[in-house]
């Protein structure tokens, strides 16, 4: 009776083992592809540390502490919000389309990798790029403005992981409506439109932004704004504790965004070469 139960439990394992095998690597793959392109590699890694740069410059970063954590909070927002969306969403939406036309979608899943796989592997690389980066950006906000407070790092990874999540789903739908590696610039184009002005990285009017508050990236500046400063959207300071039940509407608009995008990556996300 022990050994049909071990064999039963070792057979409901190895799929499971073999799959994850098989993800890692294909995002090893897609891994090599990146580091292969150099420029696309040095633009990821010295992206945060200009970014920081710039803004030091251009904001002339001084004063008392408060001033510069509040600065040093918003450009690392910024920097998580503009690698969502060219890193993830647009670097993304023009990965499943080069594969889709060059049929390696198609290659992939006439064997043993299911679609579920064929998005992730090409996703993994693009998430280690954005933790990266904010990592770096940390680094170079802690050096050359202020360190942030860290009120809360959990939060921070929170909305790092979950702004890639609902943005990775969104690029296998824009996916289904490119046609070419090329006109990705156009069918991105309308999101980044109606996302960036919403995400909270500028200022917005009180009713505007009770509206903003429910779009795919505003939930990801609420949740570094926690994490980083441990202030809400009211700008009230709280504890380590109550930052998580701060968090909770954040968390459920991007869990609601992630259903969206991946029902609407279901209907629309396309696996042979549009002709």
């Amino acid at each position: 009776m022990t050994g049909t139960t071990a064999s039963a439990g070792t057979a409901n394992t190895l799929p499971t083992a073999s799959r994850t095998r098989r993800l890692l690597a294909l995002a090893r793959a897609e891994t090599l592809l990146l580091v292969r392109n150099r420029a696309a590699l040095a633009n990821a890694l010295l992206l945060p540390v200009g970014f920081v740069g710039l803004f030091t410059l251009l904001g002339g970063v001084g004063g008392d502490d408060a001033s510069g954590q509040a600065v040093a909070t918003g450009v690392l927002t910024m920097l998580l919000v503009v690698a969502l969306i060219f890193v993830v969403y647009y670097n993304l939406t023009t990965a499943y389309v080069a594969r889709r036309e060059d049929r390696v979608l198609q290659r992939l899943l006439t064997g043993s990798t299911t679609r579920v796989d064929a998005l992730l592997a090409p996703a993994l690389p693009a998430v280690v790029v954005v933790l990266v980066q904010l990592g770096l950006g940390y680094a170079a906000v802690s050096a050359m403005i202020e360190p942030p407070r860290m009120a809360n790092p959990v939060l921070v990874l929170v909305a790092a992981l979950g702004g890639a999540v609902v943005l990775g789903a969104l690029a296998a739908a824009t996916a289904g409506f490119s046609r070419t590696v090329e006109s990705v610039q156009l069918t991105t184009l309308p999101a980044i439109v109606l996302i960036l002005p919403f995400a909270g990285t500028f200022p917005t009017p009180d009713a505007i932004g009770t509206v903003a508050r429910f779009t795919p990236l505003r939930p990801v500046t609420e949740l570094m704004g926690l994490g980083l400063t441990g202030t809400d959207a009211s700008g009230q300071t709280l504890s380590f504790v109550e930052t998580f039940g701060a968090a909770g509407v954040p968390v459920l608009v991007l869990a609601g965004w992630t259903t969206l995008g991946v029902l609407a990556a279901r209907r629309w996300m396309r696996w042979a070469p549009r002709r």
